[in-house]
């Protein structure tokens, strides 16, 4: 029965890390170098990460600054932030890349809320099957006369607080999310 919990414990965290990997993602107005993570460069015929042909900085919270380790790499990742169709237009200065990252508008801050809800409800509906899936696993076991009825109703508790306590979690981290993209 721990067996099941750990692993349930295990798989609910990693929903929670993987919303936490998606929030990362989404604009909230202030440069984030997270929101490149996706962006794919041709590199010499092969797509590679805008991460993997520069450096990526944050000189102040409305700029992303992407410093090639080859100058002919300038115009690549131009066309591939372009392409990325993020919201943003690169200037390439013959050294560097920069990014301003724009104000966000009301209706966009709107969109992002929405977006971001979609985002929690996932991981929700992730940390939910982990919960079904286990409580199967322990009837399972109950069936199979390893566990008696009172351990598996235990066990169901148990794993039903560990859902509660996640669902908590993936609310709290929706409402920060939320309020910093509300912010002006």
């Amino acid at each position: 029965m721990e067996e099941i919990l750990k692993e349930a414990q295990q798989k609910m965290e990693k929903a929670l890390e993987h919303m936490k990997h998606e929030f990362g993602k989404v604009r909230t107005g202030r440069a984030n170098p997270q929101i490149l993570e996706g962006v794919m460069v041709d590199y010499y015929g092969t797509p590679t990460s805008i991460m993997q042909v520069g450096n990526v900085s944050v000189p102040d919270s409305q700029m992303i600054v992407i410093t090639p380790w080859e100058k002919k790499m300038l115009s690549e990742i131009e066309k591939a932030i372009l392409r990325a169709d993020l919201g943003m237009t690169p200037q390439n200065d013959g050294n560097v890349v920069r990014l301003p990252v724009p104000p966000l508008t009301e209706d966009r801050r709107k969109e992002m809320v929405k977006q971001i809800k979609k985002i929690a409800e996932d991981a929700k509906v992730g940390i939910r099957s982990v919960r079904r899936d286990s409580n199967e696993r322990l009837k399972k076991k109950e069936k199979d006369k390893v566990l008696s009825q009172d351990d598996v109703k235990t066990g169901e508790a148990r794993i039903q607080k560990l859902t509660d306590e996640k669902v908590v979690q993936v609310d709290k981290l929706t409402g920060q999310k939320e309020s910093e993209l509300m912010a002006v």
